[in-house]
């Protein structure tokens, strides 16, 4: 059995079709099929349905290609130790991130590449929490900018970087009725812009709105807060956003940020990794970075947030 059968195989799992698994590969579709057939006789399974197209995978196919990329990613951790020891860590690290902590990433990169800078990451933002774990878990991600909860952490390896509070954005006209600290009861009554049900940073929010016992009519829904703040920064609609965003982008020109009342249950964003031992050596620095970058401001107050102007700053406490 030798890797490229198996780097064949997992391909052809993720394109579905042959001739652009071979592309990919960078090999002949004759060359990409007899290897796959041969990996069959060793295994003594077949892995793939044939026809005259690509027919899906069999059942004993899906288990091949679930350890192929475990094998893969073990063969890709020890090139990388190896490689450390001789001019240090190299490579590239693969981070997903719900929405809500996507402006967070910078922090962890700027903390890992301070001591490891020959490491880079691809960052995927905006991606939903349930794609997050399935990334996870088919190694196509190595490590995931997400919400915490017992599933994670059971099946997962997780650091808790802060817990997520909210702030309510909107104009300064609407806002001359609210105190330092406005309700989800109040954010409820207010036109909004919120994320999509399926994303779990709405459905954190609406437990929210739910405790208060609001039910709010979103105006306009969107998979990403840059597009949130852009319709509030239009001062049609009102918002909620986590404080990350505004010490990354800043408080739109005319918009008031109020925070808002802190839930019951506290909402926890952390670093998670695959359980595995020994993890491979570009994550533990991950998380040793993780352990390094301060991300408590997100947490405390005051804080001054910049204006959309760009020469004043706003307090916001909280």
């Amino acid at each position: 059995m030798l890797f490229r059968q198996l780097e064949y195989l997992v391909a052809l799992a993720g394109e579905r079709h042959f001739a652009r698994a071979a592309q990919l590969c960078g090999v002949s579709q004759p060359s990409l099929s007899e290897a796959i057939r041969k990996l069959e006789e060793e295994l003594a399974v077949p892995l793939i349905r044939r026809g005259r197209r690509f027919g899906g995978l069999t059942p004993e196919g899906d288990r091949v290609v679930a350890w192929a990329r475990q094998i893969l990613a073990d063969r890709d951790a020890l090139l990388t130790e190896v490689g450390a020891m001789r001019t240090g860590l190299t490579g590239r690290l693969r981070i997903g991130t719900v929405p809500s902590a996507a402006v967070t990433a910078p922090r962890l990169i700027e903390s890992l590449r301070t001591v490891h800078p020959l490491l880079t990451a691809d960052v995927a933002s905006d991606l939903t929490s349930v794609s997050i774990v399935e990334r996870l878990r088919d190694f196509s991600l190595d490590a995931a900018l997400t919400y915490l909860d017992d599933e994670m952490r059971a099946e997962f390896r997780v650091r808790t970087l802060y817990q997520e509070r909210y702030i309510l954005l909107v104009s300064a006209d609407r806002a001359t009725s609210l105190g330092p600290v406005a309700s989800w009861a109040e954010a409820a009554a207010l036109p909004l812009c919120l994320l999509t049900p399926a994303m779990r940073g709405r459905r954190m929010m609406d437990a929210c709105f739910a405790e208060a016992g609001a039910a709010p009519v979103a105006e306009v829904e969107t998979d990403s807060f840059a597009t949130v703040l852009a319709h509030v920064a239009s001062g049609r609609t009102a918002g909620v956003v986590p404080p990350a965003w505004l010490h990354a982008l800043g408080i739109p020109a005319g918009v008031r940020a109020v925070p808002l009342t802190a839930p019951s249950k506290p909402v926890e964003i952390g670093l998670v990794v695959r359980a595995r031992d020994p993890l491979p050596p570009a994550v533990q620095a991950l998380l040793s970075a993780a352990e390094r970058a301060d991300f408590q401001d997100l947490e405390d107050g005051p804080v001054r947030y910049p204006t959309g102007s760009g020469t004043r700053s706003r307090s916001v406490r909280l």
